[in-house]
Order: C-alpha cells, then structure tokens, then sequence
C-alpha cells in the first residue's frame, strides 16, 4: 500500500488500527527535550556551528537511547520502551551523565526549562520539513516559531492499556489523560518567562501551544469513541507539508488530509504520506499505539525529569492510584466544558495560574499522594521515593510549582502572552 494512492475508507481503517495497540499495561518510556546553554554564560546565544560541533561528538557516544536535534538546537533523548519504570530511569540516567560530561568538555550544559527565557526563537535546522512547519504556523503568529525553537518537555509514553472497560481500560486512559494532563500541566509549570519578559503565566510553553495551528495542537472531541474520534481528528486536520524530489514541501493553506485524499491534488497521497501527517500532529495526548502525554515543562535538576515520570507512570498503570486518580480527576471535566484541550478553561488556568488554582491544587494533592503510594508496588527506589516525596512537599501541598521557584530575568512589563 505504501507505494500506490491510499483511499479515504483505508486511511480511515489504518488510523483506527495503529493509533491505539490495546493489551495488559506494561512498557514505559520517556522523552526529554533540553534546551543547551553556554555552561558559564547562558545569556549569551551558542552559534549554532558551536552547537553542531558538540552533537557530532554527542552521536559518537554509546547510547542506549535514541538522541535528536529539534529545529532550534534543543537536544532530544527518547528512551526505549522499558519492561519497568527503574529500568527507564537507570538507562536514561546513564545516557544523560555520558551526554552532559562530553557537552561539558565543550563548555555547554542541558538546561530543563519549559521555553527559553532569554534567546528569541532562532532555527538551526534548515530542511524542508522545518520550513514547511514555519511558514505553516506563520499564518497564525509567533507561538509555533516559539514552540519549534525555545521549547522543551517531558514526555511520558504508556501502553494504550486493555480493550476492555475498567480502570487500565484504554477508553478511560484517554479520557484521563485529557483530564489529568491539566492537573500535570499545572504541577509541573516551569516556563514564567518569554525572552526576558516575565508574562504572569506558570507555563509559557503550554499558552504558546494553545496559540498555534487552531487544529494541528488540539485533542479530539472527547466525547466520542476514541478511535473513531481520532481518525476523523487527523483526516480533518490541514497538511502541512506534501513532500516531494525537489522543491518546497509547502501545502495548499486549508487543505485536510480528507480533502487531498478525496482530489488527489496536488498529487495522490499514499500510506507513507499518512504516516507523516501523523507525525506533524501535536495534541496534548498522541496516541501512537501507545499514549504519548506531551504537556509536561521540562523540568528544572539533573534529575528532575524522573519525578514526572514516576508519578504519571504510577497514576496510570497501578491499578489502586488509577481508580483514585480517575475519580479525582472526573469532576474536572465539567470544567473544561465542550471545547477541546488545550484550548479549554481547565487548561488555560493550569497553564496560567497552576497549582495556585485551588481545584487544581487539590486534584493535585490527592493524586501525587496515591502515586506516592504506589510506588514501592512499581518496584521504585528508596531515592526516587524521597525524589517525589520532595516535590510533593515542596510544590504541590504548598499550591507551587516550578516556576514559582524561578526568578524573573527583568522586571515584569505585562501578563500577555
């Protein structure tokens, strides 16, 4: 099928099958994006020649996880699915200490912030894909530049979960993952500033994806079957890029996948096509077979990134605190009302005001507790235990965030983003 045109009925088919693979809870991963400063100077901009120098020498270590460049510098390393959450941990533990010390040879360091709070938006990476992306989000203003460029996350990758109806039921997860994402969004909010301007928002990052592509960030309806829902989300979203030999990869404004399927212009579209309109979707929860929850700030410490990923692993796959964060997290949906995350209420308070949200901070507190709980069951360290325990103490019973902790790089000028 890759090689000859794709019909709306087997695109409609392939998208119900491989976006959702259901089955018992069991591999978890982690993506981590970094921004990467000069190790003495950070308000200095790194040349981009400085950079590339330092990640030939990044891709000649031997890393167990996969390592990538995003548009503007930011240095990805994605785990591969592990059987346990220690396993995830030890191994990207491992990957990050080779990463920082050669990084450190060249005088650069990671740097765990939601966006950048000093350097505008500047694109390293000049391909057809990347300008396709920008002049696409472009038409819409200066958040998908921000977002392509500055930004970097915590992505957390679970099972899809079983066919059947219960709490690791894969229908529950996705509703949860829309429900709960606000309250890890809030927790976790680690992005104050745009370029030396403090804004009043916890998380720039998060109202920076909220501002792009009115379609392309979004999560399908919720109130449909998921399946169904999402299938019909990527055919009804715009193409951004129609790739071809030679050329920009540039598409028609306002063409849906549905569309091109059903003229076959500017040419007919094909299997490897869909796969890539797949990849140029960045709703708060992607499902990719697996849930790939995207709306964590990347967080601040060596170590950091780890509480994130042991509390969402634990509120999802032991099957005690799921039932607890199910429950705790329901009620929020009457708050995000009928529009889409992250374009709802509940997200945007997240996003703006965090745990300093009193329904937020305590959806918060009762569900890093039931994480807290069942961690010794998921086989975590005594040292990652006391790790969320801390944060827990520190943040989340006292209605904080990250980005509380943060000090303003000049004073404020205003609240917008």
């Amino acid at each position: 099928m890759t090689a000859r045109e794709l019909t709306e009925a087997e695109a409609d088919d392939l998208l119900r099958c491989i976006c959702f693979k259901t089955g018992p809870p069991r591999a978890v991963g982690v993506e981590l994006e970094w921004l990467v400063h000069d190790a003495h100077q950070p308000r200095l901009p790194v040349p981009h020649d400085r950079l590339r120098s330092a990640y030939a020498a990044l891709r000649t270590l031997p890393l167990r996880s996969p390592l990538t460049v995003e548009p503007g510098g930011q240095l990805e390393l994605s785990s591969l699915p592990a059987a346990s959450l220690m396993e995830c941990v030890s191994t990207v533990s491992a990957d990050l200490t080779a990463v920082r010390a050669a990084l450190a040879e060249r005088g650069l360091a990671l740097v765990g912030l939601g966006q950048d709070p000093w350097h505008p938006p500047r694109r390293m990476l000049h391909e057809a894909r990347y300008d396709a992306m920008e002049a696409h989000f472009d038409r819409t203003g200066p958040a998908g530049r921000a977002m392509m460029c500055s930004s970097a996350s915590v992505q957390v990758c679970l099972d899809a979960g079983h066919e059947e109806p219960g709490p690791l039921g894969f229908g529950r997860r996705w509703l949860m993952a829309h429900l709960l994402g606000a309250v890890l969004v809030a927790a976790f909010a680690n992005s104050p500033h745009r370029p030396r301007t403090s804004t009043g928002w916890r998380s720039v990052r998060q109202a920076h994806w909220s501002d792009i592509d009115p379609v392309r960030a979004l999560a399908p309806p919720l109130d449909a079957p998921p399946r169904a829902a999402w299938a019909a989300h990527v055919l009804d979203a715009p193409v951004m890029c129609v790739r071809a030999e030679a050329g920009p990869w540039s598409a028609p404004p306002g063409l849906t996948f549905r569309q091109w399927l059903r003229t076959g212009e500017p040419r007919p579209p094909t299997r490897d096509d869909l796969d890539y309109h797949l990849t140029t979707l960045f709703p708060p929860v992607r499902p990719r077979g697996h849930l790939e929850l995207r709306m964590i700030d990347a967080q601040p410490g060596d170590d950091g990134w780890t509480v994130p990923l042991a509390v969402t692993h634990a509120l999802f796959d032991d099957p005690e605190a799921a039932e607890i964060a199910y429950r705790t997290v329901k009620p929020l949906a009457e708050r995000a009302g009928s529009q889409s995350a992250p374009r709802n209420p509940l997200w945007h308070a997240a996003a703006r005001d965090a745990l300093a949200d009193p329904e937020l901070r305590e959806a918060a507190t009762v569900c890093f507790a039931a994480a807290l709980d069942a961690l010794p069951r998921l086989g975590a360290t005594r040292e990652l235990q006391d790790r969320v325990a801390a944060f827990t103490d520190r943040h989340v019973v006292r209605g904080r965030c990250p980005a509380d902790d943060a000090s303003s790089p000049v004073p404020p000028k205003d609240s917008r983003i």
